[in-house]
């Protein structure tokens, strides 16, 4: 928390939003078409790129461009439509962004968020437009005379550093607290002493857990008053959430540095063993089961424990075996496997069948069924391809067919990738 860390300049994080929101200012500002305006008899004269619409009423124009479905899809981004909205209304730009600003505060009042979201945008819009054709060195529309005047300029831009910060509040009731902190940026722009900017630009970039700005955010804001109720309240939060943060980035670390430990002692122990392994693009889905160190994954000397797979190629069966550990051998394991509720015949018992394992060269080496599991991957001539054992079990009777059908099979397909 840096909340003493108090600077008298207007640069940092909420005005980097304002710079970030500058861009995108004219597109956002221009709201839709007001639907309760009341239309005209004869629009007054419109700007020079708009001169082909001259004769038109507002409506008359509003209508053919609805009609268009592709203008429609640029309508947010075009800079002549909030002009057009202003001409549908009587009064001075500033009388009618007043107005809207206080049938915005009206929903608001209500909770009507969207609405008053609404009608604070379409006051936007008309000051935006005054400023634009400023801009642009245009005269101020007919009916609006003292357009330009300095004392007129100054109470419209007053009246959209409230516009921003309102329709700011309503896009935090929204959640859109993206766009909350853009319309903050707006108004530090217009008055970078609004403390409503700053607590709401902090409420907003908090709600995302961009602590360190909203940090800065409330910092400057106390700066200009430090006993403000609302930015004190907003900096417990900030305080109260980094501190839930910081606990749970540590708890995130040492689950992270648990696991880095555990690899390297995986890894450590499979090295010295000689145990091949390798990983591919799919692994099969085992739920829990893996391979690992048992009973205490954090200590060397546990033994290994390996997920494993019989398969049974003559009948096309499979069984899963989760925890093989390399002490076992099959036997342990047939124990309770056999019988197998298919195997009508009963040719698969631990004295009737033969067990193999596929070699790194593409051969099979055959698994004694009284052997420790190690001993057989300690060979260096198999491996455990994506933490699973695979082991062959064939009965006794087909196994040399078996085997050789294998080898037939792993020899054709040699000579296709040669």
């Amino acid at each position: 928390m840096r909340l003493q860390e108090i600077v008298d300049g207007t640069e940092g994080l909420t005005l980097k939003a304002a710079e970030e929101g500058a861009k995108s200012q004219s597109s956002q500002a221009t709201a839709e078409p007001a639907q309760d305006a009341r239309p005209q008899a004869m629009a007054p004269e419109l700007p020079p790129q708009l001169a082909i619409n001259s004769g038109k009423t507002a409506a008359e124009i509003m209508a053919d461009l609805n009609k268009s479905p592709l203008f429609m899809t640029e309508l947010e981004e075009n800079d002549d439509i909030a002009a057009l909205q202003a001409l549908a209304y009587e009064g001075t730009s500033l009388e009618n962004a007043v107005n809207f600003k206080e049938q915005g505060n009206e929903c608001f009042q209500v909770k009507q968020w969207s609405d008053a979201k609404e009608f604070y945008g379409k006051g936007v819009a008309i000051v935006v437009t005054e400023e634009r054709r400023r801009a642009k060195g245009e005269k101020p529309r007919e009916g609006d005379p003292d357009g330009d005047d300095s004392e007129e300029i100054r109470k419209q831009k007053a009246v959209l550093e409230v516009l921003y910060v309102n329709r700011a509040a309503c896009e935090l009731e929204l959640k859109n607290y993206r766009s909350a902190w853009l319309d903050c940026g707006r108004a530090l722009q217009l008055n970078p002493k609004n403390l409503k900017a700053y607590y709401r630009s902090a409420k907003a970039l908090l709600a995302v857990g961009r602590i360190a700005d909203a940090d800065d955010a409330c910092a400057r804001g106390l700066a200009i008053d430090a006993n403000n109720s609302a930015l004190k309240t907003v900096a417990t939060e900030i305080i109260k959430k980094a501190e839930q943060m910081d606990a749970k980035a540590k708890i995130e670390n040492a689950r992270i540095a648990k696991e880095k430990r555990r690899e390297m002692l995986m890894k450590a122990a499979l090295k010295a063993r000689n145990i091949k392994v390798r990983s591919t693009n799919q692994p099969p889905e085992m739920e829990d089961a893996k391979l690992q160190l048992v009973p205490d994954p954090d200590d060397p000397r546990s033994s290994l424990s390996f997920p494993t797979v019989l398969l049974y190629p003559v009948h096309l069966e499979t069984d899963f075996i989760k925890a093989f550990n390399e002490t076992e051998s099959l036997e342990q394991h047939f124990g309770y496997v056999f019988p197998l509720p298919w195997d009508t015949q009963g040719v698969y018992t631990t004295n009737g069948v033969e067990c193999y394992m596929e070699t790194l060269a593409g051969g099979l080496i055959k698994v004694g069924k009284k052997v420790p599991l190690l001993k057989v991957l300690g060979t260096g001539k198999v491996e455990v391809v994506d933490e699973v054992v695979k082991i062959f079990v064939v009965p006794k009777a087909k196994a040399d067919a078996w085997v050789q059908e294998f080898k037939t099979k792993k020899a054709a397909e040699l000579k296709g990738t040669s």
